[in-house]
């Protein structure tokens, strides 16, 4: 392939992958989707559960959009 070539990101991810996109450990994640405080629902592949991606991105910009202060909200 050449410099064009195009990076592939999955649209699913695993608990330790999502965590990783937030930015936060996987144990806090699962913290946060046993609690109900996790904004998206996952998905169930067979024995997998797998959170979308985009769902996760955009759940990250409405709860910054919602945060009137410039301080940041913790998770």
């Amino acid at each position: 392939m050449d410099a064009l070539t195009l990076s592939v990101q999955p649209l699913l991810l695993c608990a330790a992958n999502a965590a990783r996109v937030l930015g936060i450990g996987e144990r806090h994640f699962h913290g946060l989707h046993s609690s109900g405080r996790l904004g998206p629902l996952p998905v169930r592949l067979g024995r997998r559960t797998l959170w979308s991606r985009i769902e996760l991105e955009e759940w990250v910009k409405r709860d910054r959009s919602s945060v009137d202060s410039p301080t940041r909200r913790v998770l």
